[in-house]
């Protein structure tokens, strides 16, 4: 058996009161994180969290929103960009159709939009898919 000198007898016993007094993080909750939602189609939801000052040169603002698309959903078809975006797959999967290309995106995937830019997603899986996008405005 190993002796334990007074230095290592001192750092266990630090250890020990910080892992007491040590509180466990709490994960926010959707509601609570979640600004404003809005259903603007059948099986569409859109979570705004709001936006802030940008330090991004050329954008003044950036904020975040969700598109929740339940399965069999999509968004209006050509939809013509406002602002330059990135976008991302947080949940599931979606046919994204921009400017008449179109592309499969799983989970974790992400890609970018200009302002003009036509673009469409639709959710041909059988499971709830969510676009995380972040808008950069001028």
């Amino acid at each position: 058996m190993r002796k334990i000198n007074r230095r290592s007898a001192v750092a266990l016993g630090f250890a020990a009161v910080s892992g007491v007094l040590a509180k466990p993080a709490a994960a926010q909750t959707a509601g609570s994180l979640a600004g404003t939602e809005t259903s603007p189609l059948p099986g569409v939801t859109i979570r705004t969290y709001g936006e802030e000052h940008s330090l991004i040169p050329g954008f003044k603002t950036v904020g975040m929103r969700d598109v929740i698309l339940q399965p069999g959903a999509k968004t209006k078809e050509e939809t013509e960009m406002m602002n330059a975006m990135v976008c991302h797959v947080a949940e599931g999967e979606l046919r994204i159709v921009q400017d008449g290309k179109t592309i499969t995106g799983k989970k974790n995937y992400a890609w970018t939009c200009n302002k003009g830019t036509k673009e469409h997603v639709i959710n041909d899986s059988n499971a709830v898919a969510i676009m995380r996008i972040t808008d950069l405005k001028a």
